[in-house]
């Protein structure tokens, strides 16, 4: 599997949150880094450097000189800061379905959220909704991304459902929404909707105190692991959420702001038991 996305040195965002919970899993991952810097960009001060959208792409011809491309199964991306970026990102997926075509690309189209709006340079958003979500096979947008990619505004779960049937469209088969809240979601609570050609289903979770950085980044590796493990979107939402669950709440007990990934692995290998989906259509 290769994961192209950020880097820090301290905390968990981009590929050091995605990587290690992959792993646990029993997946090899390639990471290609697209910065690398000291923590994420949410303490408001932070080091490091963005890499040459040239330079990404020559680590991922090295990999490719070695003959190897075609063996991953997966092509996994978060946030993409310049669409030079993207363009790399595009060009390595059609790069590894022509040597594979089993291979998947998810793509988790970081843009914005609900109360912070979009966070992204100006043209991200145009260019994640009108160019590399088309490209995906798998999204993993939060409510507010969603509602930007549909152009619209939900409020129901059914305009929920719509909205995602719109997206679907446009080229990726598998869509899961996190963050979701509805005019009937339960007070304190939200739901996690996965939409597929099989179906769609929602579990609902309660709202946990804290919003930390990195939990998108971890919802997409593990949803897309679960996915191509099990083959169903219904297991995989049960699994993805149950686990990321876990970790904000162990997150929550130990009273930090970086999310305890590894504290918590126990519960990514082995998603606790507790949440069932339920069938939307």
């Amino acid at each position: 599997m290769l994961s192209i996305q950020s880097s820090v040195a301290y905390g968990h965002v981009g590929n050091s949150a995605a990587v290690f919970p992959l792993q646990r899993l029993g997946h090899e991952v390639w990471p290609v880094l697209t910065v690398h810097f000291s923590n994420h960009t949410g303490y408001g001060a932070w080091r490091g450097p963005l890499l040459d959208p040239a330079d990404i792409a020559e680590v991922i011809a090295g990999i490719d000189d070695r003959g190897v491309l075609g063996e991953a199964d997966a092509v996994l991306s978060g946030y993409q800061g310049d669409a030079a970026v993207g363009a790399v990102v595009l060009d390595t997926v059609a790069r590894v379905k022509a040597l594979n075509p089993d291979a998947i690309y998810c793509c988790d189209p970081v843009m914005g959220d609900v109360g912070r709006g979009m966070f992204v340079r100006p043209g991200i958003p145009e260019f994640m909704r009108d160019t590399v979500v088309p490209a995906a096979d798998v999204i993993t947008p939060n409510h507010f991304e969603l509602d930007f990619l549909a152009g619209t505004t939900t409020r129901t779960l059914d305009e929920v459902l719509a909205a995602v049937d719109v997206v679907r469209a446009r080229g990726p088969r598998d869509v899961l929404v996190t963050s979701v809240l509805h005019d009937d979601v339960p007070p304190d609570h939200l739901d996690v909707v996965a939409v597929s050609d099989e179906g769609a289903w929602a579990v609902t979770t309660p709202l946990l105190p804290i919003h930390p950085n990195g939990c998108g980044d971890v919802t997409a590796a593990l949803y897309l692991a679960h996915l191509r493990s099990t083959g169903s979107p219904e297991e995989a939402l049960v699994r993805t959420t149950a686990s990321v669950f876990a970790v904000i709440e162990a997150t929550v007990a130990a009273g930090t702001r970086e999310i305890q990934l590894v504290a918590a692995q126990e519960a990514i290998a082995h998603p606790p038991p507790g949440f069932t989906a339920r069938r939307l259509r």
